[in-house]
């Protein structure tokens, strides 16, 4: 067996912690030991003539300039680590071994500087979830432990995260079943577009949507989202028919098979929807994966003209189904629809994330 030699590249403390191994495995006498490990450190790296014991070996290698060049290397190393989330091909068991490790060559024990470091691994563009939520989480950590413990929470919360062009599932609470959408499969009444319900109890690829956004991460009250379907490209929309009043150009919406709400459809360009928390109107935040949501759509009632004095050019509406359903052929589907009644359990749906982008 090789005995471990120091050259400068390790830090003292560690290599004195593997050559003391040796000693308690063959047993010499401590004296013997010590002449050993002094003739295992380089003879470039000098050495005072006289060393009594293993902390006078330990102090004269930390005093050598090598030792000052190995901490400023690691320090260095440390400044220039970058966090990489597993979606973005990293590894996060690694990135904080390696973290810890330069930590320890480095001599930086103190937390408050720790902070600052890992901090500074974080990326600046697309995580601005992670370092927000950074500083919020580790104000009054005071041990590396901790600290890591707290990095490792918000890893798991940004994983759950919906980011632009994510890969969704949408359940609807109340029925437990998918929005889903069949290619070249069309209403049969009113704008004759692909179909929109929901359809099986688990996902499948009929059921699958993109979800797609102008910034990073879908924002709570501010972010408007739209929803391509996988697997026909088609987007999530509603549609009308234009009706001249004499006055002002309508915006006549297709009504729905079944109750004549609003027919919701899939389309080549689709609409904005917008989301909130369920029953939680002013909830702040990011959208995650198994929140409860309601979307809703502005709909447009009429083109503004300002001759036309008989109200608002806007409502908002929401998405809902029901076990109410209707037939194309020998086929029965679940109704989905937009409407401005009162909500309620029927225009719940869960986010259920497939894949991130």
């Amino acid at each position: 067996m090789d005995f471990p030699k120091y050259n400068g590249n390790i830090h003292p403390d560690e290599w004195i912690k593997d050559i003391q191994k040796f000693y308690y495995i063959w047993k010499t006498t401590y004296k013997e030991f010590l002449e050993i490990a002094i003739s295992l450190v380089d003879p470039t790296i000098k050495l005072p003539t006289e060393i009594r014991d293993i902390e006078e070996l330990r102090n004269a290698l930390k005093e050598d300039i090598s030792f000052t060049i190995f901490k400023n290397t690691n320090k260095r190393i440390l400044q220039a680590l970058k966090y990489i989330t597993e979606r973005k091909g990293g590894n996060t068991s690694n990135f904080i071994s390696n973290f810890r490790k330069l930590c320890y060559n480095s001599e930086i024990n103190d937390v408050e500087e720790q902070k600052k470091y890992l901090f500074n691994s974080l990326p600046i563009n697309h995580l601005y979830y992670i370092q927000s939520e950074f500083h919020n989480k580790i104000k009054n950590v005071n041990s590396n432990n901790e600290l890591i413990k707290k990095f490792e929470d918000i890893v798991v919360d940004e994983a759950n995260l919906i980011t632009n062009e994510s890969v969704v599932a949408l359940k609807h609470v109340a029925t437990g079943k998918y929005l889903s959408s069949i290619k070249n499969v069309c209403y049969e009444t009113g704008s004759k577009s692909q179909l929109v319900f929901v359809g099986s109890s688990e996902p499948d690829p009929n059921s699958l949507w993109k979800i797609l956004l102008n910034e990073e991460l879908a924002t709570y009250n501010k972010t408007s989202i739209k929803l391509q379907h996988v697997k026909s490209n088609m987007f999530l929309a509603t549609s009308f028919a234009n009706l001249f009043n004499g006055i002002t150009l309508l915006y006549n919406y297709y009504e729905s098979p079944s109750t004549k709400h609003t027919e919701v459809n899939c389309c080549e360009y689709g609409n904005s929807w917008n989301f909130k928390r369920s029953k939680l109107e002013n909830h702040q935040g990011y959208l995650k994966s198994n929140d409860i949501i309601n979307i809703s759509i502005k709909k447009l009632l009429k083109l503004f003209n300002k001759n036309d004095k008989s109200g608002n050019n806007e409502q908002i509406e929401f998405l809902r189904s029901h076990d109410i359903q209707f037939t194309i052929g020998n086929d029965t589907f679940q109704e989905v629809v937009i409407h401005n009644e009162r909500l309620g359990g029927n225009d719940e749906w869960c986010v259920e994330l497939i894949k991130q982008a």
